[in-house]
């Protein structure tokens, strides 16, 4: 009983993984939209904005501020990584009741997947503590200066049309595509291609992540947007035509900022 119970579940691997993806999506949105962990004394400034009363940076701050990084990354990144996860574990199925190769491959896939984010939070982390050090930031956690946060929006909008980007896309848009020159069988090849798979979504949306410190870290609208345009771009069919208009409305909206900041 207990075995067919089992294969039951398996054989239902997509709802499965879909449903585990589902409920760590939302438990980091949860986490983002209550303010657990901040770590600081906040204010309501409405519109999804909080200010910061921000405390000295010390080890403890940091490992924080981290954490706050890594859920970010979490609740923005998954959703747009679910498609090729969903076609990992449904080939895992069909491998594993043929009995040609481990089934344990969806895991070790996502798990290194996320590392490659949580890298980039401590990254960015770092790149907090420094911008703070050099007051470059404000109460909000944005650029204090119109000058430089426009120019990171214009430079946000310029990567959007560079050959990296547009490289980095295709294997994010395409995960058949990806399995088919990038996929390693067994459980140390799915580490392998989590790796990739998450440094093609990294070229791909770093630049888009920056303009985080201009809308201002704790800015849930903001962060809830910026999620929004990297899953249309990575899922949809008319993703691809999106992203480069997005680069437009960033340029111009960069350079209109730079102009009255001038």
């Amino acid at each position: 009983m207990r075995g067919g119970a089992l294969a039951a579940v398996l054989r239902h691997d997509r709802a499965v993984v879909l449903g585990s993806l589902g409920f760590v999506i939302l438990l980091a949105w949860v986490y983002l939209l209550t303010g657990a962990g901040v770590g600081m004394e906040t204010m309501d400034m409405g519109a999804g904005r909080m200010m910061a009363m921000m405390p000295e940076w010390t080890l403890a701050y940091g490992l924080v501020v981290f954490a706050m990084w890594a859920v970010m990354m979490v609740a923005m990144m998954l959703p747009s990584a679910a498609p090729v996860t969903l076609l990992i574990a449904s080939l895992a199925r069909k491998r594993r009741e043929a009995g040609t190769a481990p089934g344990f491959t969806t895991a070790p896939f996502v798990f290194v997947y996320l590392a490659v984010w949580l890298t980039f939070a401590a990254v960015a982390t770092l790149l907090q503590w420094q911008l703070d050090r050099a007051e470059l930031l404000s109460e909000t956690m944005a650029f204090a200066s119109t000058m430089v946060a426009g120019s990171v929006v214009v430079l946000a909008g310029v990567y959007q049309w560079t050959p990296l980007k547009q490289a980095c896309l295709r294997h994010c848009r395409s995960p058949l595509d990806f399995l088919l020159h990038h996929w390693r069988d067994g459980a140390l090849g799915a580490f392998v291609s989590g790796a990739r798979h998450g440094t093609f979504c990294l070229g791909c949306c770093w630049m888009l992540m920056a303009l985080l410190f201009v809308g201002g870290i704790m800015n849930l609208a903001w962060i809830a947007g910026i999620a929004l345009i990297v899953l249309i771009e990575k899922t949809l069919p008319w993703g691809g035509r999106m992203g480069r208009a997005t680069g437009v409305v960033l340029i111009a909206w960069g350079a209109l900022a730079l102009t009255m900041a001038a």
